[in-house]
């Protein structure tokens, strides 16, 4: 049986007892190498904890590289899921319990902070006898080396479990994590089942059931073999509640607000928005238009705003600075429209998979002449469907540009907020063709 040291009184008495722990709140990290589905499986994991009625928010964990090399530090991969019995505003500190795929992501986490001292390990020991001497020399290395700073690593037959099931573990060692953390932290069977039945909605129907076979999988291995049993009481909400990351937010507030155009160019990490919006932006009447660039892409929004439609633009840094000329044209042609600004690291093109929210300044300040121009910057997720509303009423009222600063956190994060009930009031009103009174002052 894998069991746990030096991580609490609680934990001690829970591995005499087996009796669950209750807890306030736990932060969980998932860490692997880029495309074995950490991500996918925090996400499932979080929205499964927020329809326990858990406060949840989730951020991804993304390395710099588009394919960084497997097994290194720097290119860990993942996701960290905050749960709480209380509304979760962001991510935390430090992680409390962690799974990870390979103990050089794990080493990753470590030197970068993110791990409590007494937090809980559990590491796949599939490199431990592999056939490549020289990554059993590096995992042993690196596990005595992790264990020198003081930190107790379980390790699990995580790929060894999974192979039961598939002949494929680095499409299903996920999936038999979600079912190990669905036994951790008390989670439904049924409703765990339920959203993968809609994270795969799109997949064969033996896709779907490979992964249920998966999750049940890893649920019958930590139940027989875990000793840690935690319970995290909910929030008390009772109003239904929609669990979403800040991108689809984004899009929902932009359907809701009456929008009927949004132009863009693909850039990380507010690409997302257009790809939810290409889904189902069409069945509210409204198009989604991949321009050649982000200059094409705000000249298109300013376009369709000058031909009556309510326009959006969504980029980042990088594309608020070529929009800048075509932002001034539509202040001094008093043409409304509405900026999305999905913040990233920066300067310059910057670090598009990091967070920052270093656009401020530009935002409001970055114009020749005089350029005057509304920001709003959303908090939570919530924020980011109602600051839309908002924005679209500010543009057109005073025919103008507003900017809505969002940021990578925001954007990839998911979180549980209480489901809108729709207002006709948000609604763009008809087209106002009367000519202009004659004390009205333009530009």
């Amino acid at each position: 049986m894998a069991t746990l040291s030096g991580s609490s009184d609680a934990l001690s008495e829970q591995l005499a007892t087996k009796k669950p722990v209750q807890l306030k709140e736990h932060i969980v990290e998932i860490v692997s190498d880029a495309g074995e589905g950490a991500q996918t499986v925090g996400q499932a994991f979080g929205t499964i904890s927020a329809r326990t009625g858990n406060g949840v928010w989730t951020v991804e964990i993304i390395p710099a590289e588009i394919e960084p090399p497997p097994r290194t530090a720097a290119g860990a991969s993942g996701i960290r899921i905050r749960i709480g019995s209380f509304y979760v505003t962001n991510a935390g500190d430090e992680a409390d319990l962690v799974i990870a795929f390979n103990e050089q992501a794990l080493w990753g986490r470590i030197i970068a902070g993110n791990l409590k001292k007494n937090c809980t390990i559990l590491l796949d020991d599939k490199w431990k006898n592999h056939p490549n001497t020289m990554i059993a020399k590096q995992y042993d290395e690196t596990c005595a080396r992790i264990r020198e700073e003081g930190y107790t690593i379980t390790e699990i037959p995580l790929e060894k479990e999974t192979m039961r099931v598939t002949d494929n573990p680095q499409r299903g060692k996920n999936m038999f994590v979600l079912g190990i953390l669905t036994s951790i932290y008390s989670r439904d069977m049924e409703m765990a089942s339920d959203q993968l039945h809609f994270v795969f909605r799109k997949k064969s129907e033996k896709v779907l059931l490979k992964n249920i076979e998966l999750l049940e999988a890893g649920y019958k291995w930590a139940e027989e073999t875990l000793s840690m049993k935690f319970v995290i009481p909910g929030t008390g909400m009772t109003e239904p509640q929609i669990v979403v990351n800040g991108n689809i937010a984004t899009g929902m507030g932009i359907m809701a607000s009456g929008m009927d155009v949004c132009a863009m160019y693909p850039i990380t990490p507010a690409t997302s928005a257009s790809h939810y919006l290409s889904e189902v932006f069409e069945n509210m009447g409204g198009v989604v238009h991949q321009a050649e660039d982000e200059i094409a892409a705000c000249a298109f929004a300013i376009g369709a705003s000058y031909a009556g439609k309510c326009a959006v633009t969504i980029t980042s840094g990088p594309g608020v600075a070529l929009k800048t000329e075509l932002i001034g044209l539509a202040i001094m042609a008093e043409i409304p429209l509405v900026l999305v600004d999905v913040q990233r690291g920066g300067p310059s093109t910057g670090l598009p998979t990091k967070v920052e929210q270093g656009d401020l300044l530009a935002a409001i300040f970055g114009a020749p002449g005089d350029a005057p121009k509304i920001v709003l910057a959303p908090s939570t997720i919530e924020d980011c469907f109602y600051s839309i509303i908002t924005a679209r009423k500010i543009a057109e009222t005073f025919r103008t540009v507003v900017m809505v600063l969002t940021d990578a956190n925001l954007a990839t994060g998911q979180q549980p907020f209480t489901r809108p009930k729709f207002n006709k009031e948000w609604l763009a009103p008809a087209i106002d063709q009367s000519p202009l009174p004659p004390d009205s002052k333009p530009y």
